[in-house]
């Protein structure tokens, strides 16, 4: 593998994972804020449950799609860059290695001379 096919899969690694690392922050941080600031109990609107740390508050619908939908994809998207930089990591094992077996046959090559 060229180094600059090996350069674009580091590249595309990073491209997903940084992203939805920090989708799944922002989804902490949501959850931190629904614990603090929604209501406990039932109230109007907010008849939907989430468990967060153990205890239960009650959210709207769309709170919960919202909250839903953005830690679906952070984890689809970290998943795919982790996917990415696992075959980036074996790739690029595999040309150290191969670079370092051209060595080791130049210098036994020299060796033998």
């Amino acid at each position: 593998m060229k180094a600059a096919q090996l350069a674009t899969l580091r590249f595309l690694a990073l491209l997903f994972l940084l992203p939805g690392l920090a989708g799944l922050v922002v989804s902490a941080m949501m959850s931190t804020n629904y614990l603090d600031n929604l209501p406990r109990t039932p109230e109007g609107a907010r008849i939907i449950p989430r468990t967060i740390s153990g205890e239960e508050v009650f959210q709207t619908q769309e709170e919960d799609r919202r909250l839903d939908l953005l830690e679906y994809t952070s984890v689809g998207v970290f998943v795919i860059g982790l996917g990415l930089s696992l075959v980036y990591l074996e790739r690029w094992g595999h040309v150290r290695s191969s670079e370092l077996d051209d060595d080791d046959l130049a210098t036994a090559d020299h060796m033998a001379r």
